[in-house]
């Protein structure tokens, strides 16, 4: 935290999300990008950054978070029907990328923790079908366990191109991993 502090960063993940970038440029100049879970906003700091003046950035979570710069802040549950329906109300030309690096509240049990770990993958994979313009992308934090390769399965339903990615700033003792789908397909019944 620390070193994010002196770089002028909100959070650590900061620095997850620019390796990631880098080398899968994810975030482009111009693009509309929605933030998942944000606060307190390490994640679209670094994409209003780079998405710049032309482009767009929607954060949204249940906790609050501290104004950004080029950065449109919703306080709610995306899963909620009003605050979904505000958030679609905001991106009448859908998104290039739905990312969330959110987690549950860690209890330390794995049975309890990997499958709410999922469903908030699950959640975001559900919501980036219902904004990710054809091509979009998705980045989600994912936890190494019981059914993480049946969510790459579903990535693959949804994605031409999925990717995993266990960044350089993820500590080496986590199981913490990023799931990329590259390329909506077109949702078939």
């Amino acid at each position: 935290m620390r070193q994010a502090q002196a770089q002028g960063y909100r959070s650590r993940a900061s620095f997850k999300l620019l390796e990631i970038n880098q080398r899968d440029r994810l975030l482009q100049p111009g693009a509309t990008v929605v933030d998942l879970g944000a606060a307190p906003g390490g994640w679209s700091q670094v994409a209003s950054t780079i998405v710049g003046p032309r482009g767009r950035v929607l954060a949204v979570d249940l906790l609050e978070m501290a104004p950004l710069p080029g950065v449109e802040f919703i306080l709610g549950d995306f899963g909620d029907a009003a605050v979904l329906e505000q958030m679609l109300g905001l991106l009448p030309d859908g998104a290039d990328l739905v990312m969330s690096d959110m987690a549950p509240n860690l209890s330390g049990v794995r049975d309890v923790d990997q499958p709410a770990a999922l469903h908030l993958a699950e959640l975001a994979l559900d919501f980036a079908g219902r904004v990710l313009k054809p091509r979009g992308a998705l980045l989600v934090k994912c936890f190494e366990g019981a059914g993480s390769q049946a969510l790459r399965v579903e990535f693959a339903r949804h994605f031409e191109q999925v990717l995993v990615r266990k960044p350089d700033a993820s500590r080496d003792r986590s199981r913490e991993h990023y799931l990329i789908g590259r390329g909506m397909l077109p949702i078939t019944p």
